[in-house]
């Protein structure tokens, strides 16, 4: 994976002054340099720049960027991040058109494929990525975002110059743009963060490239299209056939993900979605003769801390320690003491450019920091339980009936500290509200459906479009900012749009959640590991890492100029501090609850002093 960035504008002639933009470009380049610590580059055209940061996984010699080709006597660039897997059959089919390759790289593929069809070519692409193309013949710059999101691609338009860069702080390394922030982004970090709108870049006048969509910067303006989105169709194939292709497609793309130049490495937690991603993983590369490198993450003392609760009623370690004997893994037990967890939750936020999951995204990017130490790609079990429908929301009554996203049910958790004038000229219900029903209403409908299929495709829908995007932030923030690159098998579009029309009965025969995955992982598990009950992420239960959050808030709120402290309620903080805090009770996903609250309002500020935000009400 790299750090891409650049800028656009027809009207402007970048060559005039070169070595001022080509200051620039390095300056946007340097600020994302823990995406790609191997090497830089930059490329000036009259109406366009281009930067980039490699993480050299793929023909490391040869994999350079930005890269060009000519054609006719016209030079097209691109610079890129992500990583395709099926470059093998597009180059293939690119070389019988007549195209010859300097590389081995999947990005000249991209290239190429590009001159030859034009930007349509991003349908035939199975991959992560997000890439920018300079077109000198229609003097456009095209910028393509994945389907599911996984790789990041943010831009602001000013004036008609066009800048764009992987995170937000690409953006603000160009001259004149500043961090500020309106009563939509206000929005967006307190009534649905650490979740974010689709497209929402926080910070006014910032957007996001859409998944499944590309921009064309052109001299008639920008305008943004769509390649890929969900279609619901009847679901035609038996349980038997719905199985066996639900098994072919995960451990096609677990295989298709192990490309790579460099070890691959996975994560493995002892639940299901990772010990499938690692049980594939460890038979192939034994038919190479080679062992394969896992890693589990958890908390120093947690084993007497924990609590079980509905949410997490047990705990990995013995889970683990199954699958490492029956992988026959080279196995890292990892761990996280307080003080280190507690001092990570400023440089998530650094990772991010934004507030993110309070202490679940700084355990994180602590954990991927440990694994760069061994491996620079991991291979991870994300996005399974959106996809085949694990989280409890799919399943309990009062949650498929709320009018309202189903992880973040009542609104007064997160009022809880603030003031009730913040609160009223937020607006939170009518801004969660609106944004729930325009959301809600990009379902992708089937003439047919059930009144209760249809609510449960609408669940699915947000599940995909809101919960799967904040946890495939966090995985690639917290494991870039390490220069680790982590993958999701379970993200390929093609199991997504399979999965996405199986029938609800199919998804959880017997009544077992998940169960289409688990069968579908028949012979690659036991059955110990097939079907032990879901257990998220692990978080730490030790009341003295609670203990010192709230230490580091009361020093926060006596600093008479600490930005947060301006849209809480002093009186109500208190109250909070010296309350007992209840985990079964999160006010975000499964896992935020008491503390996390006190973590995340400790990265609000941090970011807000940090980024010197202006805010512009």
């Amino acid at each position: 994976m790299c750090g891409i960035a650049g800028f656009y504008c027809a009207k402007k002639h970048y060559l005039k002054e070169p070595a001022r933009y080509e200051s620039i470009l390095s300056s946007m380049a340097s600020v994302q340099r823990h995406r790609g610590p191997d090497d830089e580059g930059i490329w000036l055209w009259e109406h366009a720049g281009l930067s980039h940061a490699r993480l050299s996984i793929i023909d490391l010699a040869g994999g350079r960027q930005p890269m060009t080709k000519t054609d006719a006597g016209q030079t097209f660039a691109i610079v890129y991040n992500g990583e395709l897997y099926n470059t093998g059959e597009l180059r293939k089919e690119l070389r019988d058109c007549g195209h010859t390759f300097l590389t081995s790289s999947d990005t000249e593929v991209i290239l190429a494929g590009y001159m030859e069809y034009g930007p349509e070519f991003v349908k035939r692409l199975n991959g992560i990525f997000a890439f920018a193309i300079l077109d000198p013949v229609k003097d456009s710059l095209f910028l393509f975002r994945d389907r599911s999101g996984v790789k990041p691609l943010f831009y602001t338009v000013r004036d008609g110059e066009v800048v764009f860069s992987s995170e937000l702080k690409g953006i603000f390394a160009f001259p004149g743009m500043e961090p500020e922030l309106d009563r939509r982004g206000l929005n967006e970090v307190f009534s649905v963060g650490p979740a974010r709108t689709s497209g929402c870049g926080v910070f006014k006048g910032m957007e996001e490239v859409l998944p499944g969509h590309f921009l064309c910067c052109s001299p008639e303006g920008v305008s943004n299209r769509c390649y890929w989105r969900l279609e619901s169709r009847p679901h035609t194939d038996s349980y038997e056939r719905t199985v066996e292709q639900t098994s072919f497609l995960v451990t096609d793309a677990i295989r298709r993900q192990m490309v790579s130049d460099v070890p691959i490495c996975t994560f493995l937690s002892g639940g299901v979605d990772s010990s499938l991603v690692s049980a594939v993983c460890a038979a192939e590369l034994k038919k190479r003769g080679e062992r394969l490198n896992t890693f589990s993450f958890d908390f120093v003392d947690n084993d007497r801390y924990f609590k079980a609760n509905s949410f997490q009623p047990s705990q990995d370690r013995p889970f683990v320690d199954k699958m490492v004997e029956f992988l026959g893994s080279s196995h890292h037990y990892l761990e996280c003491d307080n003080l280190t967890q507690a001092d990570r939750l400023y440089d998530s936020v650094l990772a991010h450019d934004l507030p993110a999951m309070g202490d679940i995204d700084s355990s994180m990017l602590q954990f991927c920091s440990m694994v760069k130490e061994h491996n620079k790609v991991a291979l991870t079990g994300e996005c399974a339980d959106e996809i085949f429908g694990g989280y409890p929301w799919f399943h309990r009554k009062e949650c498929f009936e709320a009018h309202t996203f189903p992880w973040t049910m009542d609104l007064n958790a997160r009022k809880v500290l603030l003031s009730d004038d913040f609160i009223q000229f937020l607006g939170m219900e009518d801004y969660v509200r609106e944004t729930y029903e325009r959301s809600v209403a990009e379902t992708p409908r089937l003439d047919g459906d059930t009144p209760e299929e249809a609510r449960r495709r609408e669940i699915a829908y947000l599940n995909l479009r809101w919960f799967m995007q904040t946890l495939l932030n966090r995985m690639d923030r917290d494991s870039m900012y390490s220069g680790l690159e982590a993958r999701v098998p379970f993200a390929d579009h093609r199991i997504i749009e399979y999965v996405w029309n199986v029938p609800w009965d199919m998804k959880t025969r017997g009544g077992v959640v998940k169960n289409l995955l688990r069968q579908a992982g028949r012979g690659h598990l036991p059955d110990e590991i097939l079907f032990r009950r879901k257990s998220p992420y692990p978080k730490t239960y030790d009341t003295n890492y609670e203990a010192l959050l709230v230490e580091r808030v009361r020093e926060m709120a006596a600093d008479s100029c600490a930005p947060v402290m301006q849209f809480l309620d002093r009186k109500k903080l208190e109250r909070f501090l010296l309350s007992p805090s209840d985990y079964g009770r999160p006010w975000y996903g499964q896992l935020m609850a008491g503390p996390q609250m006190l973590a995340y309002i400790l990265q609000v500020n941090f970011w807000m002093e940090h980024y010197k935000i202006r805010l512009t009400l």
